[in-house]
């Protein structure tokens, strides 16, 4: 509790914001094929995830969490490209994997990540956390609802 208390008290003065989206895996909410297949689902949640970010994004040089076999980060990062720059819109100008052990902000996303879903699940020390980072969600979106 409290190296994760200090962690937010050290990140909170940074200009940041976040958007999250907490998916509800219920087998009888969730139907169709991009469900079944782990990539694709990935690719979906990232999507809505852009989507909901688009008026904030220009130019943006996007980093992502390095998994999954190398044709589908390639993939992804083509998908992501082409969903973002549609109409002349340039806004997302790179998409390039990370390891998350050795990029900061790919951690800080972790961690926001932690806290999203400590608040959903009311885990302990989730209204102590969530104070640090109140001021810097713009959305949390939870699907199906």
């Amino acid at each position: 509790h409290r190296v994760r208390q200090k962690f937010l008290e050290a990140v909170n003065p940074y200009n940041f914001f976040y958007f999250g989206i907490v998916i509800n895996k219920d087998p009888k909410k969730l139907y169709g094929s991009v469900f079944r297949n782990k990539e694709a689902f990935y690719q979906y949640v990232c999507g809505l995830v852009f989507e909901n970010a688009k008026p904030y994004l220009k130019n943006a040089k996007v980093k992502i969490d390095k998994s999954g076999r190398v044709v589908f980060r390639t993939e992804l990062a083509k998908y992501l490209k082409q969903k973002m720059n549609q109409d002349g819109n340039n806004l997302i100008k790179t998409a390039k994997m990370e390891h998350s052990h050795s990029n900061n902000l790919l951690q800080l996303a972790d961690y926001v990540a932690g806290v999203i879903n400590r608040n959903i699940l009311q885990k302990a020390g989730h209204q102590v956390y969530s104070k640090y980072l109140s001021a810097k969600e713009i959305s949390v979106q939870i699907w199906p609802k």
